[in-house]
């Protein structure tokens, strides 16, 4: 997946293809309407961003989605 998003005021593209992966976790059951899963990215330039995608009745209802992080944010997810 890649996306281009704002993030500090700057534009970047998040690409799930080229960024090292750090970790995935899940919320609720398989089949859960609000349940969700999301994975931790970190990009070669340092950047962190989440992939998440779940359930109608999840943050994730619109579909997969990418959400910037901040370096403080991946530390406490």
């Amino acid at each position: 997946m890649r996306k281009v998003k704002t993030f500090g005021g700057k534009r970047h593209t998040y690409d799930t293809e080229k960024a090292e992966q750090l970790g995935t976790r899940s919320f609720g059951e398989f089949g859960d309407p609000a349940g969700y899963e999301e994975t931790l990215y970190k990009t070669k330039q340092g950047l962190y961003f989440v992939v998440g995608k779940g359930g109608d009745q999840s943050p994730y209802a619109k579909g997969e989605d990418i959400k910037p992080v901040s370096a403080d944010e991946a530390k406490a997810w």
